[in-house]
C-alpha cells in the first residue's frame, strides 16, 4: 500500500518545482532528477511531495522550501483577493444595470398607462359626441318613415330604410366603443334583473339579420321555449351575443349558416353561437375564452 504524504502547506502550492526553476533557485536538470526520484519512490509505495524530495536529495534546504511556499501562498492570497474584488465590482455593476433597467421599464409602463388612459378618454369622448347627433338622425328617420312629415314614394322609403339600418349599425358601433372604453377603465358594472332570454335572442337576431342577408348567410334561432326568466345584465349579455353573431357572420362564407341556440342546463341557461366559418385555431381558444 502506498503511504500518503503528510499534511503540509506545500499541498496548497501548485507546480512548486517549476516555480523554483523560474526563480533560479534550482536548475532544470535538478528538477528532472527530483521528479525521477519521486517516481521511483512511488513505485516502492512512498508518495512524497516534490519539495520534500528536493530536500532529501540536498538540492534545497528546508528554509528555502518554506520561504518559497510562504511566497506562493502570499501571491495566491493576493490573486484571490483581486478576484473577489473584481467579482464584487461586477456584482455591483450588474445590480446598477438591473436597477437602471427596472427604472426604465417602470417609466415605460407608466408612459404606456398614460397613453392607454388617454386613448380610453378619447374613445369615450368621441363616442358620447357621436351619440347625440345620431339620436337626432334616427329620430328624424323614424318620423319620415312613419309618414309624419308627408307621404313618401316607394323609392324614398327604400332609401330611408337603408339609412335607418345604417344608423342602427352605427349606433351599435358607438355602443361597442363605449363598452370597450368602460371595460378598459374597469368601470363595467353589472345591473342584474330578471329578463327573457328568448326575447333577447330574437332581438339580437333581428339586429343581425340584414347583415347576414347582405352576405347570403342564413341565420337560425334554436331556442328552448320553456326557458324561464334568468337573472343577469340584459344589456351587456345582449352586447356579447351581438359580438359573437357579428363575428360569425363576418368570418363566414357565402351560403353559410349561423345558428343562435339557447338551452337549459340544470339551474343555468346556455347561449351558443355556431357557424360554418373558418373557426378559431385550437391553440388560440384559451386566449379568447
Amino acid at each position: 500500500m502506498m503511504s500518503k504524504p503528510s499534511l503540509s502547506p506545500e499541498l496548497l502550492v501548485p507546480r512548486l518545482g517549476q516555480y523554483l526553476v523560474e526563480k533560479g533557485l534550482i536548475q532544470p536538470e535538478d528538477l528532472d532528477r527530483a521528479l525521477q526520484h519521486q517516481t521511483e519512490q512511488r513505485a516502492k509505495g512512498e508518495d512524497r511531495l516534490i519539495g520534500q524530495v528536493l530536500i532529501d536529495l540536498g538540492i534545497i534546504d528546508f528554509a528555502t522550501r518554506e520561504a518559497i511556499i510562504t511566497e506562493q501562498l502570499a501571491e495566491l492570497k493576493t490573486t484571490l483577493q483581486e478576484a473577489n474584488q473584481q467579482l464584487l465590482e461586477a456584482n455591483q455593476q450588474l445590480e446598477r444595470r438591473v436597477q437602471e433597467r427596472t427604472a426604465e421599464l417602470q417609466r415605460a409602463m407608466e408612459k404606456l398607462a398614460e397613453v392607454n388612459q388617454l386613448k380610453s378618454n378619447i374613445v369615450a369622448n368621441i363616442s358620447h359626441e357621436l351619440r347625440t347627433p345620431l339620436t337626432h338622425l334616427k329620430g328624424y328617420l323614424e318620423l319620415l318613415l312613419a309618414g309624419d312629415m308627408g307621404p313618401l314614394t316607394e323609392q324614398q322609403q327604400a332609401t330611408l330604410g337603408i339609412m335607418e339600418r345604417s344608423s342602427e349599425r352605427l349606433g351599435r358601433l358607438i355602443e361597442d366603443l363605449l363598452m370597450f372604453s368602460m371595460s378598459e377603465k374597469e368601470k363595467l358594472h353589472l345591473h342584474l334583473t330578471p329578463f327573457s332570454l328568448q326575447t333577447l335572442c330574437v332581438s339580437c337576431l333581428h339586429k343581425s339579420i340584414q347583415k347576414a342577408k347582405d352576405r347570403n348567410i342564413s341565420v337560425v334561432l334554436e331556442c328552448d321555449y320553456d326557458l324561464p326568466e334568468v337573472d343577469g345584465d340584459e344589456e351587456k349579455i345582449s352586447w356579447v351575443v351581438l359580438q359573437f353573431l357579428d363575428n360569425a357572420i363576418k368570418f363566414n362564407q357565402a351560403g353559410g349558416k349561423v345558428t343562435l341556440r339557447t338551452n337549459r342546463e340544470g339551474k343555468f341557461a346556455r347561449i351558443s353561437v355556431l357557424d360554418t366559418g373558418i373557426g378559431i385555431p385550437e391553440a388560440r381558444i384559451d386566449q379568447v375564452f
